[in-house]
């Protein structure tokens, strides 16, 4: 049976800005997808009792362009299909991912040298959303040849599975959620080219003790910046921490929890959202 994805529609025409200022009203329950299109949005959530703390706090919220709000719960099989038939390929740099084997093989290469297969579902990244981009073109910024990469929140694993295919020598992923982790071993098997790979089904506290040459997260940016200690101590001096998840108008209070141990190496905005390279001193 297909898992139930719980959701908030909101109904009726949006701009992008203010979606955007939705969404960073809801920032603090960790949405996991958001669905746009002429007849509202629906904006999705790991667990009903995130959804419901979420739409309590924006029940009054003046949004221009929204007449209403909803819970609703989705089928993900229903989205992946509806989903599939709409994606196109995404090509970031040297990267390019694709919603199915049989895109994969009636598109060929679009030129880039590295192929990743990523079917579609609402809880995780597919590369066509702004962070997951941000990301992925940030790894494309350092050799990762013999590098240990953790991926923190890796969803779908695309992410782990890029930094694998870029020369990493050994990638772990980690999610609290056993739905994405069993969804990135699923993708794993997907990708026999990808290799050194390994998903855990993990808590951010978890990371205790870790040394790593490169650390992902693209999470959200109440929970980078909550974080931020935790992140940081994750990875060795002279390491890389690359994190997204993060509005545009939230960057500088989420830059600025991770404090002077580490300075900006690289940093681009895509729709609103910024991605971020740090270097640890």
């Amino acid at each position: 049976m297909a898992r139930q994805w719980p959701a908030i529609e909101v109904r009726g025409s949006l701009s992008d800005a203010d979606a955007d200022l939705l969404l960073a009203a809801i920032d603090d329950f960790s949405p996991t997808a958001l669905e746009k299109d002429e007849s509202g949005l629906r904006i999705f959530f790991a667990i009903a009792e995130a959804r419901d703390a979420a739409i309590a706090a924006i029940a009054h919220l003046a949004t221009p362009g929204a007449s209403g709000y909803a819970t609703i719960d989705v089928s993900d099989e229903d989205w992946a299909e509806r989903s599939q038939d709409n994606l196109q390929p995404v090509t970031v740099g040297r990267i390019t991912i694709f919603p199915s084997l049989t895109r994969h093989s009636s598109i060929g290469d679009r030129q880039s040298s590295i192929s990743l297969v990523i079917p579609p579902s609402m809880a995780f990244g597919t590369g066509h959303h702004a962070t997951t981009r941000l990301c992925l073109a940030a790894l494309q910024t350092i050799d990762l040849g013999g590098t240990s990469v953790i991926d923190v929140g890796a969803g779908s694993g695309v992410l782990a599975f890029a930094a694998s295919a870029l020369g990493a020598r050994r990638v772990v992923g980690i999610d609290n959620d056993p739905e994405a982790v069993a969804t990135a071993r699923e993708n794993l098997a997907r990708n026999p080219h990808v290799h050194n790979v390994e998903f855990f089904q993990r808590n951010l506290r978890e990371l205790a003790g870790s040394d790593a040459d490169v650390l992902t997260a693209n999470l959200t940016g109440h929970l980078l910046a909550s974080e931020s200690v935790t992140l940081t101590n994750s990875v060795r001096p002279g390491g890389h921490l690359i994190i997204s998840g993060v509005l545009a108008e939230e960057s500088d209070a989420v830059l600025g929890a991770f404090g002077l141990g580490v300075h900006q190496a690289w940093l681009a905005e895509e729709d609103g959202w910024i991605g971020v390279r740090l270097v640890k001193k």
